[in-house]
């Protein structure tokens, strides 16, 4: 009787070690994940057409986090509530950011910074202007994309030259009489950034007040971070319908840097 309670005592030892040491180690790895997730990087998968061509329905990203500085928002249900950002660093012309939408705290939005702080945008036929100059633009090759009417195919395409150098892709999809080409001018408050969608014609943004919808200025605090890579983009399905990968994975986005 002795013999066999001590062949399978330390047996028993043995699988209670092996349980608690899985639990550690999955423990250890959330905590891993939650630190990267609040302090260094964010999953975000894009929704809508607003930002094409520069990022198209189905593209998942890294967000930096740190790129800013922390505000409430850079945490998990944002907490904890403090006002401001800690290590802020502001945001260039240009950059691709990912804000809460202003009007109400919770809902994810991603948009090119277009207006700094103190500057006068305003949109006249189509054509940006930064503090009452013309903002240059050329046309290049055209992308193909679905209109405001469903129909698919080439539309106006445009390389933009906003005034620190940076350059990016815009399409009007309306040509230069869309909804939101003629409008403003709109003066940055401090403290506050101006957003617009590089589907100028299809993007809900600073240009729309938030009492019709819009966004309108956003609030510094309210940035949760600088899109930079994309890392996955699956086109019409499900990133986990992994069965259909053969088909939908769009393996020239991968990778691909956020410009």
């Amino acid at each position: 009787m002795s013999e066999s309670m001590s062949d399978t005592a330390p047996a028993a030892r043995k699988s209670e070690g092996g349980i608690g040491e899985t639990i550690v180690v999955i423990l250890q790895a959330l905590a891993i994940a939650l630190v990267v997730r609040t302090f260094l990087f964010q999953p975000f998968n894009i929704p809508s057409g607003s930002m094409i061509p520069t990022l198209d329905i189905g593209d998942y990203l890294f967000v930096s986090k740190f790129s800013y500085g922390y505000s409430r928002y850079s945490f998990p249900l944002g907490f904890p509530p403090f006002q401001g950002r800690i290590f802020a660093s502001a945001p260039r012309r240009g950059d691709v950011v990912v804000f809460k939408l202003p009007r109400d705290n919770e809902t994810d939005y991603i948009k090119r910074v277009i207006g700094l702080p103190g500057d006068k945008i305003e949109m006249k036929k189509g054509r940006l202007y930064i503090n009452d100059q013309e903002v240059p633009r050329e046309p290049i090759k055209q992308v193909e994309t679905d209109d405001l009417y469903g129909h698919y195919g080439p539309v106006p395409t445009y390389k933009e030259t906003l005034p620190n150098g940076v350059v990016h892709r815009i399409i009007e999809i309306q040509g230069d009489e869309g909804f939101n080409d003629n409008a403003g001018p709109f003066l940055v408050p401090p403290n506050h950034y101006f957003m617009m969608g590089d589907n100028r014609d299809n993007s809900t943004d600073s240009r729309v007040p938030p009492d019709q919808g819009g966004v309108g200025y956003v609030p510094f605090e309210n940035i949760e971070g600088r899109a930079d890579l994309i890392f996955f983009s699956v086109d019409g399905a499900p990133a986990w319908e992994f069965w259909r990968w053969p088909w939908t994975l769009r393996a020239n986005r991968l990778f691909k840097v956020v410009r």
